[in-house]
């Protein structure tokens, strides 16, 4: 992949996210239908806050996983219900994965409303996609549709959060397109990247071309800062920095730690500040980032190799990503704080070959920790995921690796990569159904 290529896949999977992604794709495909509704029949101003929607959701497994625990944001509530209602309410899907950033009072009233009324339907849908979202909105009241005419139309994601694939107005097709994984199908011999070819671009890359990465410190580190200073969640991240004294110290794990976890309380809890998010989850995001960032504050490392040790960072978790796919049973923190183990190396003058000792460190370390969905809990894991990350860059930074005579680890770092991909991805596919069961019957 050249430069260019590369910089074009890092802003396609690193953006800011307004909420967790899983219930956002959800509001973002309810917010389309809804603005094709109106772009098709003659609406009032006001028309969202009058017309008398039934939202009909369906969704696959793993949207639902991940939607049913996590706090909406703004709304003080968890759950797809109403993630779906405030898409119709006030979404706006040119926003992509800030669809909700027009949220307001008033709106969340009207949202409750829907919820409280019965209008919102959540079923499974029927699919092979692990990422897949079908949102038909039907509208009366405040529209002048023709008698011909039923005001009700439909959205489709798939595969990747927001990635609109199908639209329908009145049952006729409007747009259809090929799904991400079809698209990766047909792209996949022209995927040729490589922790090699990552590090070699993360240091040698301009910094005016990738200086933009910084934005993960300005959203990431507000979430953060804003995890610190109120009551979220289980308030992991709080506990670990107050107690620092008396339990975790003050070195720069527990420091990590805390700030990493803080950004994980504030977003799970429904804070209403966006995450720089990676591979479409915002908990990736900041765990990709914040440990790095961490670093940066903690030894007053310049923007320029704070920069390079993010772009580092991204792209490992981005690459591995790759071969596991956007949602499985494996935890995204594994993913993720692989990266930021990357960072850290290269932010202690590590080696190439130290890069691959720590990837292959984690990878032998906590890969399995399954995903049960998103939620405020996600930041006890979140913060055991830097705490490996530290660990595992520590050792590789003594030349220690874990050998390939140890479980999933190879001496090849791609085939360890790939390795992890595979179990996440088609191993643990029995393990993903279990998880979906006990939450659902509980």
């Amino acid at each position: 992949m050249t430069g260019d290529e590369i910089i074009a896949l890092i802003r396609r999977e690193v953006k800011p996210a307004l909420g967790c992604t899983e219930p956002i794709a959800v509001a973002l495909a309810v917010a389309k239908a809804a603005e094709i509704i109106h772009e098709n029949c003659s609406c009032c101003e006001s028309w969202r806050y009058v017309a008398d929607f039934r939202l009909d959701i369906a969704v696959s497994g793993n949207i639902l996983k991940n939607g049913m625990g996590v706090g909406i944001p703004g709304t003080g509530m968890v759950g797809l219900p109403v993630a779906a209602a405030l898409g119709a309410v006030c979404g706006d899907s040119t926003r992509g994965l800030e669809v909700l950033s027009g949220l307001t009072p008033k709106a969340v009233e009207r949202a409750k409303e829907l919820v409280a009324g019965g209008r919102v339907h959540i079923s499974v849908a029927d699919t092979e996609h692990l990422l897949y979202v079908k949102a038909t909105v039907s509208a009366e009241g405040g529209i002048e549709a023709s008698a011909e005419v039923d005001p009700h139309a439909y959205a489709v994601i798939e595969d990747d959060h927001d990635r609109i694939v199908e639209t329908s107005f009145a049952d006729k097709i409007l747009m259809s397109s090929e799904s991400a994984a079809a698209a990766k199908a047909s792209t996949a011999e022209s995927y040729d990247l490589t922790v090699k070819d990552i590090w070699d671009f993360a240091l040698s890359a301009p910094y005016e071309s990738i200086s933009f990465i910084l934005g993960d410190r300005d959203l990431n580190l507000a979430l953060a800062q804003e995890g610190l200073s109120g009551d979220y969640g289980l308030k992991v991240g709080k506990a670990i920095r107050e107690n620092q004294a008396e339990v975790f110290g003050d070195d720069f794990m527990s420091f990590a730690m805390g700030m990493t976890a803080a950004a994980s309380d504030a977003r799970m809890a429904g804070s209403t500040l966006p995450a720089m998010s990676n591979s479409g989850s915002g908990n990736q995001g900041i765990t990709v980032s914040m440990p790095i960032i961490s670093y940066a504050i903690k030894y007053g490392v310049a923007d320029e190799p704070l920069a390079r040790a993010l772009i580092l960072s991204n792209l490992v978790a981005i690459h591995i990503k790759h071969f596991l796919g956007k949602l499985s049973a494996l935890c995204g923190c594994v993913v993720a704080s692989t990266g930021s183990a990357c960072g850290i190396v290269y932010l202690q003058g590590g080696t190439y070959d130290q890069v691959c000792y720590a990837i292959k460190n984690m990878a032998g370390n906590i890969t399995g920790m399954v995903c049960d969905g998103a939620k405020v809990g996600c930041a006890m894991k979140v913060a055991s995921g830097v705490s490996c990350a530290v660990q595992s860059a520590v050792l590789a930074l003594r030349d220690t690796c874990i050998p390939s005579t140890d479980g999933i680890v190879e001496d090849d770092v791609e085939k360890t990569i790939r390795n992890v991909g595979a179990i996440g991805s088609a191993g643990m596919k029995t393990t993903d159904s279990m998880i979906l069961d006990i939450m659902l019957c509980k």
